[in-house]
């Protein structure tokens, strides 16, 4: 499985069919498979931490980013890397 790196761009598609870079921020790994929490790279480079919208990606076997399609996944999702930052903020 390809492996994707924090810092790491990618360029992906909208609703709208506008192509977005975004910039992954964190990985983590639930129950076997691979998300990455992104944000949009322009955003990043410009705004202080509280003004990114950061959202959830899963990782597919190819290694690209995809869509969360259930809102019972996406929670899961949302929770564990909320968790992952607050230890991160501890420490």
């Amino acid at each position: 499985m390809a492996k994707i790196e924090v810092g790491e761009v990618f360029t992906i598609s909208d609703e709208n069919d506008q192509e977005q870079e975004v910039e992954v921020l964190a990985t983590l790994t639930l129950e076997g498979t691979d998300y990455a929490a992104v944000g949009f790279a322009d955003d990043i480079h410009s705004e202080t931490e509280d003004d990114i919208d950061i959202f959830f990606l899963k990782v597919d076997e190819e290694g690209d980013l995809a869509a969360i399609e259930s809102d019972e996944e996406f929670d899961k999702v949302s929770t564990a890397f909320d968790e992952l930052m607050d230890e991160e903020e501890v420490e």
